[in-house]
C-alpha cells in the first residue's frame, strides 16, 4: 500500500515532534514553516536556557494547567516528562535536573535542543520547506485533503539544504497543525492557526496574553523601577474577594510588575481584567513574620536604634528605594526619630509591611507574553489521538490548542506530548 502522506503546520517543538513521529512510524511527511529558521521561538524558551519540563509527578503536573489540564492526561500517559528525557538522550542532548524540579539541557542551550530535533526530523525522512506559509486548508467532503501554500524563496539551513520554494496546493491524507499561538509573534507565531481552522468550523476560545507582566496605576512602579524583591507573597483581589497567592521573586518595572511570581499569578489577573472585574494585589514584604511577630521585630528595633532616624532604620528591612515609598504611604516623616515613633505610626508600619496594595490595570501585548491563553477548542479535539472532531485527517498539536500552564516546564511538554501523539496517530 502506498504511504500516508502527511503535512505538518509549524516547525516548532510541537511541529518538529509531530513531523519527525509520522515520518518514524513510516508516513511521507512534509513540514512547512513559514519562517527562514525552524524553531526559533524554542531557540527562545527558558531565556535561552529552553526549560524542557519538569519532574512533577503526573497529577501535579496536570494541576499546573488549571481546569484544562485534564484534556492533556491522555496524551501525557503516552509521552511524558521521563519519556522526553530519554528520547532527547537518544539524539544526543543530555539534561540536568534543577532542585525545583525543572528540567534543562546540561549545555544550557535552547539552541542545541532546537538543531537536534531539526537533524532528527530529516534524518527520519520530514522534508522540510522553510518560507512557505500555509494560506488555506483544503476540505472536501468533511475531510482534509491538503493545504494552500504560498512559497517566497529558496534558503539554505546550517548543514542541511531546506527545499523552500512552495507555492501551490499540496495534498494529504492528514494534516496537523502546530503553527503555535500568538505569543512571541517576532518569531512567526502571529496567530495563523486560528485563522485556519475557524475558516473549516472549529471554535476559538478567545486568545489573550498569558504569562505576561502586568501594568499598575499610579506612579508607584515606576518609583521602584529595578527594585527586585526575593521571597515576598502576593494575594490577588478581584472585586474584593481574595482569589489567589503566591510566594516567589518579582520585580518593579516602568509599567507595573514582573517577575516569576507575578508571571505565574498573571492568568488570573489576565482573565479578570478582561472581564472589567477591579484587580488588587497585596504584597507581604515579610511572610515569614506572622503580625505578632513583626510587632515585636519593629518595637526591638525601634528601642535598640532609638537614636537613629526612621528612614534610616529602615534600610534593616527594606531595599533602599522602597524605604520614601513606605513613609510616603504610611505617613512618617523621613527625620522623625526612632524614639518619637508612636504606636499608631507602629501600626500602620506592621500593616504595610504585612500589605502592600497595588491596584492592576492591565496586562503587557503579546509581544511581553511567554505563551498565548485560548486557543481551539479542546472539547472538538478527540484527546486521545489529538483529531479534530469537526474535520476528519486533521490533527493538532501544541499552543494552537486552548491549554496553558504555569512557569516551570509545562507548556513545553505539553507541546512535545501532544506533537508526538498527533504524529503517531495521523500517520497511522
Amino acid at each position: 500500500m502506498p504511504k500516508r502522506q502527511i503535512i505538518v503546520i509549524g516547525a516548532g517543538p510541537a511541529g518538529l515532534m509531530a513531523a519527525g513521529m509520522a515520518a518514524e512510524v513510516g508516513a511521507r511527511t512534509l513540514l512547512l514553516e513559514k519562517m527562514q529558521q525552524p524553531g526559533l521561538k524554542l531557540r527562545l524558551t527558558g531565556k535561552g536556557r529552553c526549560n524542557l519540563t519538569n519532574i512533577a509527578s503526573l497529577p501535579d503536573f496536570i494541576a499546573h494547567f488549571g481546569p484544562g489540564g485534564r484534556f492533556l492526561r491522555q496524551a501525557f500517559s503516552q509521552f511524558f516528562s521521563s519519556d522526553l528525557v530519554e528520547f532527547l538522550k537518544k539524539l544526543g542532548v543530555r539534561t540536568v535536573t534543577e532542585s525545583d524540579g525543572r528540567v534543562f539541557p546540561v549545555s544550557g542551550k535552547a539552541e542545541e535542543v532546537a538543531d537536534a530535533l531539526v537533524c532528527w526530523a530529516v534524518k527520519c525522512g520530514v522534508t522540510l520547506l522553510t518560507e512557505s506559509p500555509v494560506k488555506r486548508l483544503i476540505v472536501e467532503g468533511g475531510r482534509i485533503a491538503g493545504v494552500e501554500v504560498s512559497g517566497i524563496s529558496s534558503c539554505r539551513g546550517k548543514g542541511t539544504s531546506y527545499l523552500c520554494r512552495s507555492e501551490g496546493n499540496y495534498r494529504a491524507d492528514a494534516v496537523i497543525l502546530a503553527c503555535g499561538g500568538a505569543s512571541y509573534p517576532g518569531t512567526g507565531s502571529t496567530g495563523d492557526g486560528y485563522r485556519l481552522v475557524e475558516s473549516v468550523g472549529h471554535t476559538i476560545i478567545p486568545v489573550r496574553p498569558a504569562l505576561v507582566p502586568v501594568e499598575t496605576a499610579g506612579d508607584i512602579a515606576p518609583r521602584l523601577q529595578g527594585v527586585s524583591l526575593r521571597e515576598v507573597k502576593a494575594r490577588v483581589w478581584i472585586n474584593g474577594k481574595k482569589k489567589t497567592e503566591a510566594t516567589g521573586d518579582m520585580l518593579f518595572t516602568h509599567f507595573g510588575l514582573s517577575g516569576p511570581m507575578i508571571i505565574t499569578l498573571s492568568r488570573l489577573m489576565v482573565d479578570a481584567l478582561r472581564q472589567n472585574q477591579k484587580v488588587t494585589l497585596s504584597i507581604d514584604l515579610k511572610p515569614v513574620f506572622n503580625d505578632h511577630k513583626l510587632n515585636g521585630l519593629l518595637m526591638s528595633r525601634l528601642r535598640e536604634n532609638c537614636k537613629q532616624k526612621i528612614q534610616t532604620l529602615l534600610k534593616e528591612l527594606l531595599p533602599q528605594k522602597l524605604i520614601p515609598v513606605c513613609l510616603d504611604l504610611t505617613g512618617i516623616h523621613s527625620d522623625k526619630v526612632a524614639h518619637q515613633i508612636t504606636s499608631e505610626e507602629r501600626k500602620r508600619l506592621r500593616l504595610w509591611l504585612k500589605d502592600f496594595t497595588l491596584e492592576v490595570t492591565g496586562f503587557r501585548p503579546f509581544t511581553e507574553a511567554m505563551i498565548t491563553a485560548g486557543g481551539v477548542a479542546t472539547k472538538e479535539v478527540d484527546p486521545r489521538t489529538m483529531e479534530s472532531r469537526r474535520v476528519k485527517g486533521l490533527y493538532f498539536a501544541g499552543e494552537v490548542l486552548d491549554i496553558d500552564a504555569d512557569t516551570g516546564g509545562y507548556n513545553l511538554q505539553a507541546a512535545f506530548s501532544t506533537g508526538w501523539v498527533g504524529g503517531r496517530s495521523a500517520a497511522r
